[in-house]
C-alpha cells in the first residue's frame, strides 16, 4: 500500500467521523430550532388570546352592560370573544386553532374532548403546573400544543357559573340550566389550548439539513482532492523521484540531477542531505577507481 492510499485511508476515517458527528448535531439543532421556533408561535397566540380577553372586560363588557339586562350578550364573555378572533384566523389557516376546552361548558362548542380533558386533569391535579406543551398527530400532520389553566380566580366569574339561581335570566334563557354550573372558586375548569402545525416547520428544517449536508459534502470532496493534489506534488512526486535516484544510483548510475534544497521545509533538508550523501558516493568512487 503506497503512501497516497494510506493517507487517503485516514483522511476518509477522520472526515467521516467529522462528516457523521456535524450531520448529527445540525439535524437535531434544526428539528430543535424548528420546535422552539413553533413553540413561540403558538405562545404569541396565546398572549393575542389573552389580549383579547382583556380587552373584551376592560372595555366591551361595561359598553354593553344595560343591553345585557335585555337579553344575554355571549360577546362580553371573554373565552366567547377570544374564541371568535381565532374563528377568522382560522378561515385562512384552517391547521390553526385555539380553543377553551371546558369540562362543564356553558356554550356546548367548549367542552373538552379527550385529549384536551386529559391536559385539564393535568392542571387540576396539579397547581405549581402553569404552562404544558406537547405533540400530537391531526389528520394535517403532526400538530404542536401549548396550554395553560383557566383557574377561577375571579369572584365574578361564580355570578354566572355557582348555581343557575344566581345566574342572569337572560343567560338561562339562552343556554339553560344544564350545563356551566357547579364551578368552585380557585378551581381550574378548563384549559386554553393553542395548536400550531408543527409539520411545516419539521419539512422546513429537513430542507435545510439536506442543503447544509449537500454543501458539507461538496466542501469535504474539495478537501480531499485539494489535500491528494498537494500531496502528490510536494510529498509523494518528490519522494519517488529520491526513490529512483537512489535505485538508479545503488545500480552505479550517476547522471541523474541534484535535488533543489533551496527550502526550509523537511523534503528540502532531506533533498539537502541525499545530495551530500550522493557527492559523498561518487567522491568514494573515484578514490576507488583512482587507485
Amino acid at each position: 500500500m503506497n503512501l497516497l492510499t494510506k493517507f487517503n485511508l485516514i483522511l476518509l476515517f477522520v472526515l467521516g467521523l467529522g462528516f457523521f458527528a456535524l450531520s448529527t448535531i445540525t439535524h437535531d439543532t434544526l428539528q430543535q430550532n424548528a420546535r422552539s421556533d413553533v413553540i413561540a408561535r403558538a405562545g404569541l397566540m396565546m398572549d393575542s388570546a389573552g389580549a383579547v380577553r382583556s380587552y373584551t372586560v376592560d372595555e366591551i363588557r361595561p359598553l354593553l352592560k344595560l343591553q345585557m339586562k335585555r337579553a344575554f350578550l355571549p360577546q362580553t364573555v371573554p373565552a366567547y370573544a377570544a374564541t371568535q378572533a381565532f374563528l377568522q384566523l382560522q378561515q385562512h389557516n384552517a391547521e390553526y386553532m385555539y380553543k377553551e376546552a371546558t369540562l362543564n361548558p356553558t356554550n356546548p362548542r367548549d367542552r373538552a374532548v379527550d385529549w384536551e380533558a386529559d391536559i385539564i386533569s393535568l392542571f387540576r391535579n396539579r397547581d405549581d403546573l402553569t404552562e404544558l406543551s406537547g405533540e400530537r398527530d391531526t389528520p394535517t400532520g403532526r400538530s404542536q400544543y401549548l396550554a395553560r389553566p383557566i383557574r377561577i380566580t375571579n369572584a365574578g366569574c361564580l355570578v354566572c357559573h355557582s348555581v343557575p339561581d344566581a345566574a342572569p335570566q337572560t343567560m338561562i334563557d339562552k343556554y339553560g340550566t344544564a350545563n356551566g354550573f357547579g364551578w368552585q372558586h380557585n378551581e381550574v375548569v378548563g384549559a386554553q389550548i393553542v395548536s400550531v402545525p408543527l409539520e411545516v416547520a419539521l419539512q422546513q428544517a429537513d430542507a435545510t439539513y439536506q442543503r447544509f449536508m449537500v454543501a458539507l459534502t461538496a466542501v469535504f470532496v474539495a478537501i480531499v482532492v485539494l489535500l491528494n493534489f498537494f500531496l502528490y506534488f510536494f510529498v509523494v512526486r518528490p519522494v519517488r523521484r529520491m526513490s529512483k535516484t537512489a535505485e538508479a544510483i545503488s545500480m552505479g548510475d550517476m547522471s541523474a540531477p541534484e535535488f533543489s534544497d533551496s527550502g526550509r521545509d523537511e523534503l528540502s533538508v532531506l533533498g539537502a542531505s541525499f545530495n551530500r550523501m550522493r557527492r559523498s558516493i561518487e567522491n568514494a568512487m573515484e578514490m576507488i577507481g583512482g587507485k
